[in-house]
């Protein structure tokens, strides 16, 4: 068996998981409600607030599957419970962020504002003016938004300079040598 893919996944109470005849997988908690598309050969069955999927063979293929979907319908239950976030932090002397209603505006070096618009089930927060949070309850998009927010100035290596994520280090260089 997988090791992620045999994994049960325990249903809170106040989440409701709902597999339809062409295995989409529908769960609704209190943050909001996300969908799923299984591949047909995994099967899913629900037992008491456990989930379980199952796989039919043990081919490399359908191993593949059975991690993946296992993960995804997880992620969906955390995000519907929980919700998920990404920090980021925006280094360097002028850099600011600024959240009007749903649209984050970023002044990171460049003669023009750059200007993020938050997908749905998404939203900003501005602890400070150089923190960015990104919160939601679909993993792929927080995670995808907060890459495109660091892409706008990735840090650079001499100075550290840019927007980095809260937990990452930046490997610095040396500068030029004098003779």
């Amino acid at each position: 068996m997988s090791r992620i893919g045999k994994l049960p996944i325990t249903v809170p109470k106040g989440v409701t998981v709902t597999v339809d005849d062409k295995n989409q997988v529908v769960v609704k908690g209190p943050k909001g409600t996300l969908s799923q598309q299984v591949n047909p050969d995994i099967t899913l069955s629900q037992d008491e607030g456990v989930l379980t999927l199952n796989r039919p063979s043990d081919s490399k293929p359908h191993k593949a599957l059975h991690g993946l979907y296992r993960t995804l319908v997880n992620n969906m239950v955390v995000g519907v419970t929980e919700g998920f976030s990404k920090t980021l932090l925006l280094v360097g002397t002028g850099y600011r962020a600024q959240v009007e209603g749903k649209k984050l505006t970023l002044n990171v070096g460049y003669s023009h504002p750059i200007i993020f618009e938050a997908p749905a089930d998404t939203e900003f927060e501005t602890p400070n003016a150089t923190t960015v949070v990104v919160k939601g309850i679909n993993k792929q998009v927080v995670g995808a938004l907060a890459a495109d927010i660091r892409a706008t100035r990735p840090p650079e290596p001499y100075l550290g300079k840019g927007v980095k994520y809260d937990n990452e280090r930046i490997r610095r260089k040396e500068g030029k040598t004098g003779s």
